[in-house]
């Protein structure tokens, strides 16, 4: 064995006959500009090698490449030669073969180097993919055009439009990989390179091979009625499926369709939402005073109080995650009652083969219920989960306070209480932490952090790095009443009940923000929440004598029974064990009663209007928290939106869609509403934040650029 080469990202070295490249580019070996110039280099170093009659090219630390670097996209860099199909295209014309040691994540641009070269050799576990569509793209470096050639058609329709990984193992039949090892992956690889210098000859290219498919069509036509049925329809994912079907072509021609849907598609408003959003998640949790050193506390087991929906969902999230769960309730029934809704979530998993019986087991066995606070002592962090009400959450504080031990952090699940007036409840305010779970916990991807006046930065840091092990997308938020998500929402709920008396109807309301893409509509959402909800904080803002807070006719809803899905009826009808919403004549006749009190004659409102009534109400509240820096960025905001409230990703969040229409155009569209002469004109006056901003053709990304 002998040393070769090596550069800031790429080592060469040679192993006999064959060259092993490695290259490396932290946290993923991303494959920017100067690892390909890199890789170029090595490769034609190897080329011109005489000794050497293969290579094989591995990554470093146990993965591949998670594919390109997308911040170089709409950049200079992402032009400059060599770009990834010039690398790709000179290792497939290459005369020397050589072979692709696959291990942890091969994903897009990754995957597509691998299919550049001449053979695969993959572990088992190594997870293989195309998932550009999830950033509004498709593979653009080959992978449409030589992914089809090896697995088929609806494996590449599978892994190009739907975007999902799969393990190594379940293409080991297929030509894509010349050989799946449990282990000894650098060996086999090895092995394989020697090989096929010995046979010589011009090695195999994937480039060469037909698509030969019978059904391909159909399976075509069946991708393309799937992503138009999204909502709203996926631009990247119909684009895939054309790529898809040019392999069918010869090679160079349905590489040059590919190229050119490619470059639409990384122009278009879809993947410049979508490569926001990307980029806004991993910003979320850095917060400018608590820098990555902070140390974090340990975290080796939690307690969870209150077994209701909530308290249920956020002790799954812990168990999930392997840790041992303390999960306490006032009574055995309760009690009995939490621990067997959990039980049956973690039997759904083993049903659909998610957890074997044994991975079951050993997930309850880290649950241990209880009706003893002095259970809790030993924990590292204890969330609240109880009824929102103010003095029984101070009651809870109180008792663990005394209960804990030192260093312990104290975290509340409320969606809208004073975290501070919580905090004083102990004798520890620096412990003390908010953490909004959003339901069902187990599932929705988003945590809002909130940061008391007290809270200290490693408490910060450790429920930040304890986001990540749970799964979550944490978002920091100050505290207000509503914190981020709720504040808003609460202003968009507002503007849909003023639709209501103007003449619009629930099911038009939601029909019209769904095809804008929102996941649910306001009344569909208000009603699987539960009316109750919103109706006891209206009435804790009527006791403090808030301004605004009457909703006279979901008061009225509240006031009949009707609290959504939970009772069979809310702004809908629910059919008994179902959850479609169905329209319903008593609601439609409260509707009718309080128009008539108010002596209004019922208009029409298109799509346009509704939606961007609701859409701007989040945008000027938006504004609002940005200038109390109860939301430190414009892109937090889009992060909240689109990952605890159903704001479609492909419109990048509200403030991103705000930014995209131009903050000038926004604010006309305020001033045209607060002309209604039905309108409360100072729901309408821009934020000042707002005004600033469009007023000096800045946008929210310039806000959060400047740091202002």
């Amino acid at each position: 064995m002998s040393g070769a080469g090596s550069s800031r990202h790429v080592h060469l070295r040679v192993d006999g006959s064959v060259a092993v490249i490695t290259f490396g580019n932290p946290p993923v070996n991303s494959l920017g500009h100067p690892v390909r110039a890199e890789l170029a280099a090595a490769l034609a170093e190897a080329a011109g090698d005489a000794a050497v009659g293969a290579v094989v090219l591995v990554g470093e630390d146990g993965r591949f490449s998670a594919g390109a670097d997308i911040r170089e996209f709409g950049t200079p860099l992402a032009a400059r030669a060599p770009t990834l199909p010039q690398l790709i295209a000179a290792i497939e014309e290459g005369s020397k073969p050589v072979v692709a040691a696959i291990a942890g994540h091969c994903l897009g641009g990754g995957l597509e180097l691998a299919l550049g070269c001449h053979y695969r050799v993959a572990l088992a576990d190594a997870r293989l993919g195309l998932p550009e569509v999830k950033l509004g793209l498709l593979p653009g470096a080959g992978g449409t055009q030589r992914l089809p050639r090896l697995v088929g058609v609806e494996n590449a329709l599978r892994l190009i439009v739907r975007g999902d990984p799969v393990a190594a193992r379940t293409l080991a039949a297929t030509p894509l990989l010349d050989r799946v090892v449990e282990g000894g992956l650098l060996d086999a690889a090895l092995e394989v390179a020697r090989a096929a210098a010995a046979r010589g000859g011009a090695p195999p290219r994937v480039r060469d091979r037909a698509v030969d498919d019978p059904e391909a069509e159909a399976l075509l036509q069946a991708a393309r009625a799937a992503a138009e049925a999204g909502r709203p329809p996926s631009g990247a994912a119909l684009r895939c499926v054309e790529a898809v079907a040019a392999a069918r072509l010869p090679f160079a021609q349905g590489l040059g369709t590919e190229r050119a849907l490619f470059l639409e598609l990384v122009a278009g408003e879809e993947s410049r939402a979508l490569r926001h959003v990307f980029f806004a998640e991993r910003t979320a949790s850095r917060v400018a005073d608590v820098p990555e050193s902070t140390p974090a506390r340990e975290v080796r087991g939690a307690g969870v109080v209150g077994g209701g929906t909530m308290g249920v969902g956020i002790a799954l999230c812990f168990l999930e995650a392997g840790l041992p769960v303390t999960l306490l309730e006032v009574a055995q029934g309760p009690l009995d009652q939490a621990v067997a809704r959990i039980r049956a979530v973690v039997d759904g998993l083993v049903r659909k083969g998610r957890l074997s019986p044994e991975q079951r087991d050993r997930r309850m066995a880290l649950l241990g219920p209880t009706l003893s606070y002095e259970d809790l002592a030993t924990a590292d962090i204890v969330v609240e989960a109880v009824f929102e009400e103010m003095g029984v959450k101070e009651q809870v504080f109180g008792r663990l306070d005394r209960v804990l031990r030192t260093g312990a952090i104290l975290a509340t699940n409320t969606s809208t209480l004073d975290v501070d007036r919580l905090a004083l409840a102990t004798g520890r305010p620096a412990d003390v932490v908010g953490t909004h779970f959003f339901s069902p916990a187990h599932r929705m991807r988003l945590l809002e952090v909130v940061r008391g006046a007290r809270t200290a930065p490693d408490v910060l840091a450790t429920v930040l790095k304890l986001a990540r092990t749970l799964g979550k997308t944490a978002v920091v938020a100050g505290v207000c009443d509503g914190f981020i998500g709720n504040r808003m929402v609460g202003r968009y709920l507002h503007q849909a009940m003023l639709m209501l008396d103007e003449g619009s109807s629930p099911a038009a309301i939601d029909a019209a923000v769904e095809r804008f893409g929102v996941a649910m509509g306001p009344f569909r959402m208000s009603d699987l929440a539960g009316n109750d909800v919103g109706w006891r904080i209206r009435k804790r803002h009527a006791a403090e004598k808030r301004a605004g807070s009457a909703a006279p006719l979901a008061d009225a809803l509240c006031e009949s029974g009707r609290f959504g899905q939970k009772t069979g009826g809310g702004w809908y009808d629910y059919a008994p064990g179902e959850r479609r919403a169905l329209a319903s004549p008593q609601v439609g006749e409260l509707i009718d009663a309080h128009r008539r009190r108010l002596g209004r004659a019922p208009r029409a409102l298109d799509d346009e209007e509704i939606v961007d009534r609701l859409v701007l109400a989040l945008v000027n509240e938006g504004a609002r928290l940005l200038e109390e820096r109860i939301a430190a960025r414009a892109s937090d905001i889009d992060v909240v939106y689109v990952a605890g409230y159903g704001f479609p990703a492909t419109r990048g969040g509200p403030m991103f869609h705000a930014d995209g229409r131009g903050l000038a155009r926004v604010v006309a569209r305020m001033r045209d509403f607060a002309a209604n002469p039905h309108a409360d004109p100072a729901f309408w006056t821009p934020a000042p934040l707002l005004a600033r901003l469009a007023g000096s053709g800045r946008s929210f990304a310039d806000f959060d650029a400047e740091g202002a």
